[in-house]
């Protein structure tokens, strides 16, 4: 239990340092609907162990503020109401100091709560509400950046060291074989996964290669000037529609200065490094950019299967799966049978991890999913054929 209650510690306070650099005004940001303010998150993954263990399992517990309950609930119907995503923006109180406040006074009761309970299933739920916070810590530094770069001014976000540089040890060039044949798929082991990863099970794959290194800057950068954007023949329809209408000609963030192509950073605007993979593209981007290479994405069963051999951790890389549940997958019970299943519609499988995933979080058999439209994650791209 006492490695329990010091991981908690630790994850909760790295919680608190990775918005030591903003300014009160910054806690309120929210860029766009699918981003969401450094408050709401502070509050969102508190209100994860208040709803989700301390209401349940602590004695007397008394709830630090009957209104959190809706306003900071994110998805979870059995819950009750919430507010609607787009309005989490609007929320100028409570202010942070209460927020954080709201933290303390749960960290506090949940650490004793730890020290004095054997239930099997506030152990696990804290682990759970472990994993939730690591997540958030990636979205939290993901929408800071969003937010940020729509700040006329462009303002440094940090001037430390979660950076956007990610080299490639070789070029994207280099290929793995993967022989035709019968691999296990899923979770296996005794640590912790999420429930969208388990449902171990055996899928037939034909042989195939799968390129050892991300997709660069440089390589996308001729995809760019050789009209990638422009000709619709490389696009999935939806894709085109969606180039259309919202006018896209370069990855979120880039834009040409004179002659140069720039990027906003999460240490401020930077030229373009060649060497640099390709960051915060779309599923549609990706599947445009391999229909041009005369390639195409691996499914994430492919990913897997070959997870040992490749470089990866740089960037949440798109594959050509949907997300879709494993054989035997069951929803459980409640409010935690929503973390995952609900949303297995539309959505489309990353694997890896990313510059700014938490240490230690992810796994080979991790499945991240977003709607294919969105690339304000750390996303990139590995080939396949």
């Amino acid at each position: 239990m006492t490695d329990l209650i010091k991981k908690f510690t630790d994850t909760r306070n790295r919680t608190n340092t990775l918005c030591e650099h903003l300014q009160p005004e910054d806690f309120n940001l929210q860029g766009a609907e699918f981003a969401s303010p450094p408050k709401w998150h502070l509050a969102h993954t508190t209100w994860f162990f208040e709803e989700m263990i301390l209401k349940r399992y602590a004695e007397d517990y008394e709830v630090f503020n009957p209104y959190f309950s809706m306003l900071f609930n994110s998805y979870y119907n059995n819950v009750g109401e919430r507010i609607e995503r787009k309005n989490r923006g609007l929320l100028s109180r409570p202010g942070i100091g209460e927020v954080l406040a709201y933290r303390d006074y749960v960290d506090d009761r949940l650490r004793m709560l730890l020290k004095t309970t054997n239930e099997q299933s506030v152990m696990e739920l804290t682990e759970l509400g472990i994993q939730h916070e690591e997540q958030h810590q990636e979205l939290l530094q993901t929408d800071i950046k969003y937010s940020l770069f729509k700040n006329p001014f462009n303002r440094i976000n940090r001037t430390e060291k979660i950076s956007d540089i990610m080299y490639s040890e070789h070029s994207s060039g280099s290929w793995i074989e993967m022989k035709e044949g019968i691999y296990q798929i899923g979770f296996q082991g005794n640590g912790f996964c999420f429930d969208n990863e388990l449902g171990r099970h055996k899928v037939f794959l034909e042989a195939f290669q799968i390129q050892k290194e991300l997709v660069t800057n440089g390589e996308y950068l001729e995809f760019i000037e050789d009209g990638g954007y422009e000709n619709f023949n490389l696009w999935l329809d939806d894709g085109w529609a969606w180039v259309k209408n919202k006018m896209i000609k370069a990855p979120l963030y880039w834009r040409k200065q004179d002659s140069e192509w720039v990027h906003f950073s999460s240490i401020g605007e930077k030229s373009i490094s060649p060497e640099e993979s390709v960051n915060h593209v779309s599923f549609y981007e990706a599947m445009a950019f391999a229909t041009w290479k005369g390639y195409r994405l691996p499914t994430e069963f492919e990913w897997e299967a070959a997870a040992e051999m490749i470089n990866w951790g740089q960037r949440w890389e798109w594959t050509n799966s949907a997300y879709l549940p494993y054989p035997g997958f069951t929803i459980a019970e409640g409010a935690v049978g929503e973390y995952n299943g609900k949303f297995m519609s539309n959505q489309m499988v990353l694997r890896g991890s990313s510059a700014v995933t938490t240490p230690g979080h992810s796994r080979k058999s991790y499945r991240n999913f977003f709607q294919p439209d969105l690339s304000w994650q750390y996303s990139g791209i590995r080939l396949a054929k």
